[in-house]
């Protein structure tokens, strides 16, 4: 697949337009799934998802073809919404409650396939209190923990995306897993 993906890349530096739409679609859900489970809501994760991909291809021209695309479009997301975390007042919660409900957010909106009621309850409840704790979590813990466990990157890439060394990503997965695991303690 990377060999296909390589050709496209070629082909966009080229002038072909229609070559990127290919990239896009492949990479696409991938892009908004990092925003997502890093910002917390879906509009934003869209708007920065389309951000990466359109920051992706004004530079597309410095990419460097030895590498994997993936590693660097996924570098451009993930420093985009760590700059918009940043620029976020620290009081905003990003996960909205759904109107005329009591404590419910888009969450519960999933569907489950889960037998019993009561267990999709509890397992949604869990799930939205441990995705608010990792929200809660600083930025660069944050966000190794989220491409690490949520989307099951290796170190390496997880140091090529972010650009710092392996072992400062050894270091903040640990101290991000265990500023989590203090603030999940109690559950």
């Amino acid at each position: 697949m990377e060999t296909m993906i390589k050709q496209k890349i070629k082909e966009v530096k080229k002038g072909d337009q229609s070559a990127f739409e290919d990239i896009v679609s492949f990479y696409q859900n991938k892009v908004y799934h990092i925003c997502f489970r890093m910002i917390g809501n879906a509009h934003e994760a869209e708007d920065l998802a389309q951000e990466a991909f359109i920051r992706a291809y004004t530079n597309i021209h410095t990419f460097d073809n030895r590498r994997k695309f993936s590693t660097w479009l996924y570098r451009i997301a993930t420093n985009l919404t760590i700059d918009r975390i940043r620029k976020k007042k620290p009081d905003y919660h990003l996960d909205a409650e759904v109107k005329g409900t009591e404590g419910l957010d888009m969450y519960s909106q999933l569907a489950a396939d889960q037998a019993l009621p009561e267990e999709e309850v509890e397992s949604l409840e869990l799930q939205t209190y441990i995705h608010r704790e990792i929200l809660a979590l600083p930025p660069k813990y944050r966000s190794v923990i989220v491409l690490r466990y949520l989307d099951e990157l290796a170190l390496q890439e997880i140091a090529e995306v972010l650009d710092i060394p392996v072992g400062t990503v050894k270091t903040r997965v640990h101290r991000g897993r265990e500023a989590l695991r203090k603030r999940l303690r109690h559950v």
